[in-house]
């Protein structure tokens, strides 16, 4: 299972509090930042080399904005600590994981034993995404 780089809250206390979007832009010297669902994700790219924490909310667990909010972070390169925090289901972790968090703050408890099931469901890939995975077709035709 590759779920070793899997972080939650608790594991390792980050040195510094995440800060909103808005006291960020306002002083632009934080290292970590935290996205609401509808702000725009954007604003951090010029700043991405010294982040190393970006948390992103998910208010609601059928609220996707989050999920872009990933996408567009990681293509642009972002390397830091990428955190889901909120509504956040042990289903939605493997899509989540597909997308670049790698770390994870959920309001309620997760169960080890049902994460590590949910993230083992898939043996193949169809699709390119942000994690590392090779696509089953990709395989096939080497």
């Amino acid at each position: 299972m590759a779920d070793d780089f899997l972080r939650f809250r608790d594991d390792e206390p980050t040195e510094e509090p995440a800060v909103t979007l808005d006291a960020f832009l306002d002083q632009t010297n934080s290292s970590a930042v935290r996205l609401e669902a509808g702000e725009d994700v954007r604003l951090l790219l010029p700043h991405l080399h010294h982040i190393s924490l970006i948390e992103v909310d998910f208010p609601r667990f059928r609220d996707g904005r989050g999920y872009s909010s990933a996408q567009i972070l990681r293509e642009a390169g972002y390397k830091g600590e990428l955190r889901a925090t909120g509504d956040v289901l042990v289903d939605q972790m493997d899509h989540m994981r597909r997308c670049g968090f790698d770390s994870f703050a959920p309001n309620a408890p997760i169960d080890p034993e049902v994460l590590r099931a949910t993230l083992d469901r898939y043996a193949f890939r169809y699709q390119t995404a942000a994690d590392a995975a090779v696509p089953v077709w990709k395989l096939r035709h080497g």
